[in-house]
């Protein structure tokens, strides 16, 4: 009697082993892990933008349509829910991911405008806002691919065989992950012209 429990538990654990639970498990955690990061570093970027603003508009006040879209962009991404559960739902991590391009966006247009003010490039305040932003971008750039690189471990481990009947069992399916914004446009071939010259 005592043998066959033995064989019993040694055939559940090779069972166990083999399904893949544990590292479905191990994987989950590092996507979890790599998405808090991707929050902070966004939130990171949402708590320099009223200081940006503010310094902008100081030299800049009737530039109020641009410093408006920054802040109309920064009070949409702060009205998201941003939680662990966002990886899990297509459609809101793609509003998330479009909330935060229409931030991106709107940053970019300000710096732009700012180049037309010399005093507001040389304020101290405002170089070291834009260097933090900068590195802030970088920040998130990093944090992006770590949460890409889990995601595609976790959704491989979920996808492939044995693992993806204990997925099935369980009800875990693949994460939602960080897209080309328009594949159209960057998978068009570039179009050179050679202007001829006149005879």
């Amino acid at each position: 009697m005592h043998a066959r429990l033995i064989a019993f538990l040694v055939i559940v654990a090779t069972l166990l082993s083999g399904c893949g639970y544990n590292q479905i498990q191990i994987n989950d955690e590092e996507v979890g892990a790599a998405w808090s990061e991707v929050l902070n570093q966004y939130q990171r970027r949402a708590d320099l933008i009223p200081n940006l603003v503010a310094t902008v508009q100081g030299y800049a006040a009737h530039e109020k349509e641009v410093l408006t879209r920054v802040t109309e962009a920064r009070a949409n991404v702060a009205g998201m829910k941003m939680t662990p559960e966002l990886v899990n739902d297509e459609a809101a991590f793609a509003k998330f991911q479009q909330a935060q391009s229409e931030l991106s966006g709107a940053l970019a247009r300000l710096l732009l405008v700012v180049e037309n003010y010399p005093n507001l490039k040389a304020d101290a305040n405002f170089r070291d806002l834009q260097a933090q932003l900068e590195g802030t971008e970088n920040r998130i750039t990093v944090a992006r691919n770590r949460y890409i690189d889990a995601v595609k471990k976790y959704n491989v481990s979920v996808r492939t065989f044995p693992n993806n009947l204990t997925a099935m069992v369980m009800g875990w399916k693949t994460k939602a992950n960080f897209t080309v914004e328009n594949e159209k446009a960057i998978s068009a071939p570039p179009v050179v012209k050679f202007d001829t010259p006149a005879k």
